[in-house]
Protein backbone atom coordinates (compact mmCIF):
# COMPACT_ATOMS: atom_id res chain seq x y z
CA UNK A 1 0.00 0.00 0.00
CA UNK A 2 2.84 2.45 1.02
CA UNK A 3 4.15 1.67 -2.58
CA UNK A 4 0.62 2.61 -4.14
CA UNK A 5 0.75 5.87 -2.38
CA UNK A 6 4.47 7.17 -3.05
CA UNK A 7 4.40 6.19 -6.91
CA UNK A 8 3.56 8.91 -9.29
CA UNK A 9 0.46 7.24 -10.77
CA UNK A 10 -1.13 8.00 -6.87
CA UNK A 11 0.86 11.16 -6.10
CA UNK A 12 -0.38 13.10 -9.58
CA UNK A 13 -3.75 12.36 -8.37
CA UNK A 14 -2.99 13.43 -4.96
CA UNK A 15 -1.92 17.07 -6.37
CA UNK A 16 -4.77 17.58 -8.71
CA UNK A 17 -6.97 17.09 -5.74
CA UNK A 18 -5.15 19.59 -3.85
CA UNK A 19 -4.94 21.93 -6.38
CA UNK A 20 -8.42 21.87 -7.22
CA UNK A 21 -9.65 22.69 -3.26
CA UNK A 22 -6.85 25.60 -3.10
CA UNK A 23 -8.42 26.82 -6.19
CA UNK A 24 -5.30 26.67 -8.86
CA UNK A 25 -5.76 27.80 -12.27
CA UNK A 26 -4.29 24.74 -13.09
CA UNK A 27 -6.86 22.73 -15.74
CA UNK A 28 -6.62 20.59 -19.01
CA UNK A 29 -8.16 21.65 -22.00
CA UNK A 30 -10.84 19.52 -23.32
CA UNK A 31 -9.03 18.49 -26.35
CA UNK A 32 -5.87 17.26 -24.51
CA UNK A 33 -8.44 15.70 -22.14
CA UNK A 34 -10.26 13.91 -24.60
CA UNK A 35 -6.87 12.92 -26.37
CA UNK A 36 -5.57 11.00 -23.04
CA UNK A 37 -8.88 9.42 -22.97
CA UNK A 38 -8.59 7.97 -26.40
CA UNK A 39 -5.23 7.01 -25.86
CA UNK A 40 -5.73 5.36 -22.95
CA UNK A 41 -8.45 3.41 -24.66
CA UNK A 42 -6.69 2.39 -27.75
CA UNK A 43 -3.59 0.75 -26.06
CA UNK A 44 -6.04 -0.82 -23.26
CA UNK A 45 -7.38 -2.63 -26.08
CA UNK A 46 -5.05 -3.07 -28.65
CA UNK A 47 -2.81 -4.93 -25.90
CA UNK A 48 -5.68 -6.99 -24.55
CA UNK A 49 -6.33 -7.90 -28.14
CA UNK A 50 -2.86 -8.80 -28.79
CA UNK A 51 -2.58 -10.84 -25.30
CA UNK A 52 -6.16 -12.99 -25.81
CA UNK A 53 -5.15 -13.99 -29.64
CA UNK A 54 -1.92 -15.49 -27.75
CA UNK A 55 -4.37 -17.27 -24.88
CA UNK A 56 -6.30 -20.50 -25.56
CA UNK A 57 -9.93 -20.23 -25.10
CA UNK A 58 -10.15 -22.67 -22.59
CA UNK A 59 -8.21 -20.31 -20.37
CA UNK A 60 -10.23 -17.49 -21.47
CA UNK A 61 -14.24 -18.87 -21.39
CA UNK A 62 -14.43 -19.26 -17.10
CA UNK A 63 -13.08 -15.46 -16.59
CA UNK A 64 -15.21 -14.53 -18.87
CA UNK A 65 -18.74 -16.09 -17.25
CA UNK A 66 -17.32 -14.74 -13.93
CA UNK A 67 -17.42 -11.30 -14.89
CA UNK A 68 -20.43 -11.22 -16.88
CA UNK A 69 -22.01 -12.41 -13.64
CA UNK A 70 -20.34 -10.02 -11.52
CA UNK A 71 -21.90 -7.14 -14.02
CA UNK A 72 -25.51 -8.75 -14.10
CA UNK A 73 -25.59 -9.06 -10.54
CA UNK A 74 -23.92 -6.09 -8.87
CA UNK A 75 -26.35 -3.95 -10.12
CA UNK A 76 -29.28 -6.18 -8.54
CA UNK A 77 -28.40 -6.15 -5.36
CA UNK A 78 -26.81 -2.59 -5.24
CA UNK A 79 -30.68 -1.44 -6.86
CA UNK A 80 -31.83 -3.00 -3.78
CA UNK A 81 -29.95 -1.47 -1.26
CA UNK A 82 -30.24 1.72 -2.76
CA UNK A 83 -33.98 1.62 -2.91
CA UNK A 84 -34.12 -0.52 0.83
CA UNK A 85 -32.10 1.02 2.96
CA UNK A 86 -30.37 4.19 1.34
CA UNK A 87 -34.39 5.44 0.14
CA UNK A 88 -33.54 6.72 -3.09
CA UNK A 89 -36.22 6.89 -5.50
CA UNK A 90 -36.52 4.28 -8.50
CA UNK A 91 -34.37 6.77 -11.00
CA UNK A 92 -31.64 7.67 -8.50
CA UNK A 93 -31.41 4.16 -7.42
CA UNK A 94 -31.15 2.42 -11.15
CA UNK A 95 -28.52 4.96 -12.08
CA UNK A 96 -26.04 4.15 -9.20
CA UNK A 97 -26.84 0.48 -9.46
CA UNK A 98 -25.29 1.19 -13.56
CA UNK A 99 -22.39 3.06 -12.30
CA UNK A 100 -21.58 0.71 -9.71
CA UNK A 101 -22.34 -2.73 -12.21
CA UNK A 102 -19.82 -0.78 -14.73
CA UNK A 103 -16.27 -0.43 -14.95
CA UNK A 104 -13.82 2.15 -14.92
CA UNK A 105 -10.72 2.09 -17.20
CA UNK A 106 -8.33 4.16 -15.44
CA UNK A 107 -8.85 2.22 -11.89
CA UNK A 108 -8.16 -0.72 -14.32
CA UNK A 109 -5.07 0.77 -16.39
CA UNK A 110 -4.40 1.91 -12.41
CA UNK A 111 -4.35 -1.76 -11.13
CA UNK A 112 -2.21 -2.51 -14.65
CA UNK A 113 0.33 -0.24 -13.35
CA UNK A 114 0.54 -0.88 -9.61
CA UNK A 115 0.90 -4.67 -10.87
CA UNK A 116 3.78 -3.96 -13.52
CA UNK A 117 5.50 -1.75 -10.91
CA UNK A 118 5.18 -4.26 -8.20
CA UNK A 119 6.67 -7.30 -10.63
CA UNK A 120 3.27 -9.30 -10.16
CA UNK A 121 2.03 -11.27 -13.40
CA UNK A 122 -1.17 -11.76 -14.48
CA UNK A 123 -3.27 -13.10 -17.28
CA UNK A 124 -2.84 -10.59 -20.42
CA UNK A 125 -6.47 -11.14 -21.46
CA UNK A 126 -7.36 -9.26 -18.32
CA UNK A 127 -8.65 -6.29 -20.96
CA UNK A 128 -11.08 -8.03 -22.67
CA UNK A 129 -13.30 -8.66 -19.18
CA UNK A 130 -13.15 -4.75 -18.83
CA UNK A 131 -14.38 -4.88 -22.43
CA UNK A 132 -16.72 -7.91 -21.43
CA UNK A 133 -18.34 -5.78 -18.20
CA UNK A 134 -18.63 -2.07 -19.58
CA UNK A 135 -21.84 -2.52 -21.23
CA UNK A 136 -24.18 -5.11 -19.81
CA UNK A 137 -24.82 -3.82 -16.50
CA UNK A 138 -26.05 -0.01 -18.04
CA UNK A 139 -28.19 -1.93 -19.77
CA UNK A 140 -29.59 -3.85 -16.73
CA UNK A 141 -29.59 -0.24 -14.73
CA UNK A 142 -31.62 1.04 -17.30
CA UNK A 143 -34.15 -1.89 -17.30
CA UNK A 144 -34.36 -1.02 -13.59
CA UNK A 145 -35.48 2.16 -14.08
CA UNK A 146 -38.11 1.58 -16.44
CA UNK A 147 -39.60 -1.54 -15.04
CA UNK A 148 -39.75 0.31 -11.38
CA UNK A 149 -41.08 3.75 -12.29
CA UNK A 150 -43.99 4.74 -12.70
CA UNK A 151 -44.88 6.12 -16.17
CA UNK A 152 -44.29 10.03 -15.80
CA UNK A 153 -46.12 10.64 -19.55
CA UNK A 154 -43.03 12.08 -21.23
CA UNK A 155 -41.19 10.82 -24.12
CA UNK A 156 -39.75 7.37 -23.34
CA UNK A 157 -36.19 6.46 -25.43
CA UNK A 158 -36.42 2.66 -26.72
CA UNK A 159 -33.73 0.18 -24.75
CA UNK A 160 -32.87 -0.27 -28.51
CA UNK A 161 -31.43 3.04 -28.80
CA UNK A 162 -29.82 3.29 -25.51
CA UNK A 163 -27.76 0.14 -26.66
CA UNK A 164 -26.95 1.72 -30.00
CA UNK A 165 -25.76 4.92 -27.67
CA UNK A 166 -23.43 2.47 -25.78
CA UNK A 167 -22.11 0.51 -28.33
CA UNK A 168 -21.25 4.08 -30.54
CA UNK A 169 -19.77 5.85 -27.39
CA UNK A 170 -16.37 6.38 -27.25
CA UNK A 171 -15.25 4.13 -24.47
CA UNK A 172 -16.96 1.00 -25.73
CA UNK A 173 -16.10 1.77 -30.00
CA UNK A 174 -12.44 1.98 -28.92
CA UNK A 175 -12.28 -0.86 -26.42
CA UNK A 176 -13.80 -2.90 -28.08
CA UNK A 177 -12.79 -1.93 -31.77
CA UNK A 178 -8.95 -2.26 -30.94
CA UNK A 179 -9.48 -5.10 -29.08
CA UNK A 180 -10.48 -7.06 -32.03
CA UNK A 181 -7.71 -5.33 -33.95
CA UNK A 182 -5.25 -6.32 -31.81
CA UNK A 183 -6.39 -9.71 -31.38
CA UNK A 184 -6.57 -10.00 -35.44
CA UNK A 185 -2.90 -8.46 -35.77
CA UNK A 186 -1.63 -10.52 -33.15
CA UNK A 187 2.26 -10.11 -32.39
CA UNK A 188 2.95 -8.62 -35.28
CA UNK A 189 0.56 -5.93 -34.70
CA UNK A 190 1.77 -5.39 -31.75
CA UNK A 191 5.27 -4.94 -32.30
CA UNK A 192 5.00 -2.20 -34.69
CA UNK A 193 2.49 -0.37 -32.19
CA UNK A 194 4.31 -1.44 -28.64
CA UNK A 195 6.69 1.80 -29.07
CA UNK A 196 3.73 4.09 -29.04
CA UNK A 197 0.90 2.15 -26.84
CA UNK A 198 3.16 0.57 -24.43
CA UNK A 199 6.39 2.30 -22.94
CA UNK A 200 4.31 5.93 -22.83
CA UNK A 201 1.53 4.17 -20.97
CA UNK A 202 1.76 4.99 -17.57
CA UNK A 203 3.00 8.37 -18.81
CA UNK A 204 -0.41 9.47 -19.99
CA UNK A 205 -2.04 7.30 -17.13
CA UNK A 206 -0.22 9.69 -14.72
CA UNK A 207 -1.52 12.74 -16.85
CA UNK A 208 -4.85 11.89 -17.36
CA UNK A 209 -5.15 11.11 -12.83
CA UNK A 210 -3.78 14.22 -12.74
CA UNK A 211 -7.03 15.57 -14.59
CA UNK A 212 -9.08 12.99 -12.67
CA UNK A 213 -7.37 14.76 -9.52
CA UNK A 214 -8.37 17.94 -10.31
CA UNK A 215 -11.87 17.05 -11.53
CA UNK A 216 -12.66 14.91 -8.01
CA UNK A 217 -11.66 18.20 -6.15
CA UNK A 218 -14.23 19.86 -7.24
CA UNK A 219 -16.75 17.09 -6.61
CA UNK A 220 -15.47 16.81 -3.13
CA UNK A 221 -18.21 19.66 -2.10
CA UNK A 222 -21.51 17.58 -3.60
CA UNK A 223 -20.40 14.72 -0.72
CA UNK A 224 -22.96 16.36 1.51
CA UNK A 225 -25.64 16.44 -0.65
CA UNK A 226 -25.00 12.19 -0.95
CA UNK A 227 -24.77 12.21 2.72
CA UNK A 228 -23.34 9.87 5.35
CA UNK A 229 -24.88 6.49 3.63
CA UNK A 230 -24.34 6.92 0.24
CA UNK A 231 -20.21 8.30 1.60
CA UNK A 232 -20.12 4.32 3.10
CA UNK A 233 -21.48 2.87 0.31
CA UNK A 234 -19.01 4.38 -1.75
CA UNK A 235 -16.07 2.78 0.66
CA UNK A 236 -17.94 0.00 2.22
CA UNK A 237 -19.37 -1.65 -1.07
CA UNK A 238 -16.21 -1.75 -3.91
CA UNK A 239 -14.60 -3.48 -1.29
CA UNK A 240 -16.82 -6.43 -0.75
CA UNK A 241 -17.50 -6.04 -4.47
CA UNK A 242 -13.69 -7.07 -4.89
CA UNK A 243 -14.25 -10.01 -2.14
CA UNK A 244 -16.48 -11.20 -4.38
CA UNK A 245 -14.22 -10.87 -7.38
CA UNK A 246 -11.18 -12.27 -6.53
CA UNK A 247 -13.18 -15.26 -5.46
CA UNK A 248 -14.80 -15.74 -8.79
CA UNK A 249 -11.83 -15.12 -9.98
CA UNK A 250 -9.58 -17.73 -7.87
CA UNK A 251 -12.50 -20.28 -8.56
CA UNK A 252 -12.12 -19.36 -12.66
CA UNK A 253 -8.58 -20.46 -12.47
CA UNK A 254 -6.90 -16.64 -12.48
CA UNK A 255 -3.69 -16.32 -10.84
CA UNK A 256 -3.38 -13.94 -7.45
CA UNK A 257 -2.75 -10.82 -9.89
CA UNK A 258 -5.57 -12.04 -12.58
CA UNK A 259 -8.06 -12.20 -9.54
CA UNK A 260 -6.56 -9.57 -7.98
CA UNK A 261 -7.59 -7.45 -11.29
CA UNK A 262 -11.02 -8.96 -11.46
CA UNK A 263 -11.70 -7.78 -7.89
CA UNK A 264 -10.73 -4.18 -9.27
CA UNK A 265 -12.99 -4.30 -12.06
CA UNK A 266 -15.98 -5.50 -10.00
CA UNK A 267 -15.03 -2.51 -6.95
CA UNK A 268 -14.63 0.20 -9.47
CA UNK A 269 -17.48 2.03 -10.60
CA UNK A 270 -17.64 3.87 -14.16
CA UNK A 271 -17.66 7.76 -14.60
CA UNK A 272 -17.41 8.12 -18.49
CA UNK A 273 -19.56 5.15 -20.05
CA UNK A 274 -22.31 4.99 -17.52
CA UNK A 275 -23.08 8.98 -16.64
CA UNK A 276 -23.18 9.05 -20.68
CA UNK A 277 -26.21 6.84 -21.36
CA UNK A 278 -28.18 7.76 -17.90
CA UNK A 279 -28.16 11.68 -19.09
CA UNK A 280 -29.91 9.90 -22.25
CA UNK A 281 -31.95 7.35 -20.46
CA UNK A 282 -32.57 8.29 -17.02
CA UNK A 283 -33.28 12.00 -17.46
CA UNK A 284 -34.50 11.77 -14.21
CA UNK A 285 -31.94 10.63 -11.74
CA UNK A 286 -29.67 13.22 -10.31
CA UNK A 287 -26.02 13.42 -11.43
CA UNK A 288 -24.77 14.75 -7.49
CA UNK A 289 -25.68 10.95 -6.46
CA UNK A 290 -23.86 9.39 -8.88
CA UNK A 291 -21.48 11.00 -10.45
CA UNK A 292 -20.46 12.52 -6.27
CA UNK A 293 -20.72 8.45 -5.91
CA UNK A 294 -18.57 7.11 -8.62
CA UNK A 295 -15.95 9.86 -8.51
CA UNK A 296 -15.41 12.02 -5.70
CA UNK A 297 -15.72 8.82 -3.42
CA UNK A 298 -15.14 5.35 -5.10
CA UNK A 299 -12.85 5.99 -7.77
CA UNK A 300 -10.45 7.92 -5.33
CA UNK A 301 -10.51 5.44 -2.78
CA UNK A 302 -9.75 2.85 -5.24
CA UNK A 303 -6.40 4.72 -6.84
CA UNK A 304 -4.99 5.85 -3.08
CA UNK A 305 -6.07 2.62 -1.01
CA UNK A 306 -8.72 0.30 -3.01
CA UNK A 307 -5.90 -1.47 -5.53
CA UNK A 308 -3.14 -2.32 -2.98
CA UNK A 309 -5.75 -3.43 -0.40
CA UNK A 310 -7.44 -5.77 -2.94
CA UNK A 311 -4.04 -7.27 -3.91
CA UNK A 312 -3.28 -7.63 -0.06
CA UNK A 313 -7.33 -9.15 0.44
CA UNK A 314 -6.24 -11.79 -2.73
CA UNK A 315 -2.95 -12.51 -0.86
CA UNK A 316 -4.82 -13.59 1.83
CA UNK A 317 -8.02 -15.23 0.75
CA UNK A 318 -6.04 -17.06 -1.92
CA UNK A 319 -2.95 -18.23 -0.54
Amino acid sequence: MLSSLVSPIALSFLLGVVGSRVKSDLKFPDSLYQSLTIYLLVAIGLKGGYKLSQTPLSDVIYPALAAIALCCLIPLWTYLLMRKVGKFNSYNAAAIAAHYGSVSAVTFSAALAFHDHLLISYEGFMPSLLAIMEIPAILVGISLARLNSTDDGGERISVKEVARELLAGKSSLLLIGFLIIGYSTGKTGWEQMAPLFDVPFKGVLTLFLLEAGLVAGRKLSDLKKGGAFLIAFGILFPTVHAVIGIYLGHFAGLSVGGSTILGVLAASASYIAAPAACRVAIPQANPSYYLTAALAITFPFNIMVGVPLYHQLAEFLIN
